[in-house]
């Protein structure tokens, strides 16, 4: 069974203001199989540990591990995390002029697998995907993310879950800037995933709602860099009418 190990890391940042400790010392481990929704409010870390898990060169690791099998993530370059297994959907995923998602695809499919697909099961494999995500035809011909709109955006993230089949995802608000509908099957395709595949999911969102389309197993309250409470899904209907402003203050007394 495939395990993350996120043990004691604390990452800083720099800053116009100089450096910036973002985490401070976030213990986190997430089974295969298991999905983990991290809440918490704004520029409490959620998506610095997104992106610092990626390899984004903008965080820098001052101490702890990140390990996934056994293996220390925090050596390998960003492509070799892929390959290794780790997936990140984008809180505001890129746009690539010149690459169409069909060649965007299939390159990453062939730098992950080592080997190119079969263009007739390949083919077959990315229209039965993008039917599933009511996705019209006509997207896979368009360069990546160019002239999206936010919605067409966080599918064509799902999209690339579905047909790169990680062994954990990463999920940076995937929910935000969804209308019902386009949550409704964004979430669908997070579930379709998970059922396929049995990927650890790491998702991380401010609000409720998308919890009540893909059930965590845990959930992690996230203030000033920690994580300041753990429990199951009844913890966030709690934080969804209790908010955090308890978690604030008691940060304030051990200050």
């Amino acid at each position: 069974m495939s395990v993350l190990e996120i043990k004691n890391l604390h990452v800083n940042v720099e800053t116009d203001q100089g450096t910036r400790e973002i985490l401070r010392g976030v213990d986190l481990t997430i089974r295969e199989g298991e999905i983990h929704a991290i809440m918490g409010p704004n520029g409490s870390g959620k998506s610095t540990l997104a992106y610092t898990i990626a390899g984004h060169p903008k965080y820098t690791v001052v101490q702890g591990e990140i390990l996934l099998d056994g293996e220390n993530v925090l050596e390998m370059s960003v492509d070799e995390r892929a390959r290794a297994g780790m997936f990140l959907a984008m809180q505001y995923p890129v746009e690539i002029p010149g690459v169409t998602v069909t060649n965007f695809l299939r390159t990453a499919k062939t730098a992950i697998d080592g080997e190119a697909p079969s263009i007739r099961t390949w083919l077959k494999d990315v229209r039965g995907a993008m039917s599933n995500l009511k996705m019209d035809s006509a997207f896979a011909e368009r360069n990546v993310n160019e002239g999206f709109s936010g919605g067409e955006k966080k599918r064509n993230e799902i999209l690339q879950l579905e047909l790169l089949k990680p062994k954990f995802a990463v999920l940076d608000e995937t929910d935000s800037g969804l209308d019902v509908d386009a949550l409704k099957v964004v979430s669908e395709g997070v579930n379709r995933a998970h059922a396929n595949t049995g990927l650890g999911i790491l998702l991380i969102t401010h609000y409720t709602r998308i919890l009540r389309y893909i059930t965590p197993d845990f959930v992690h309250v996230f203030v000033a860099g920690r994580i300041a409470e753990q429990g199951g899904p009844e913890l966030a209907d709690r934080l969804e009418e209790e908010g955090y402003d308890r978690y604030h203050v008691a940060e304030s007394a051990t200050q």
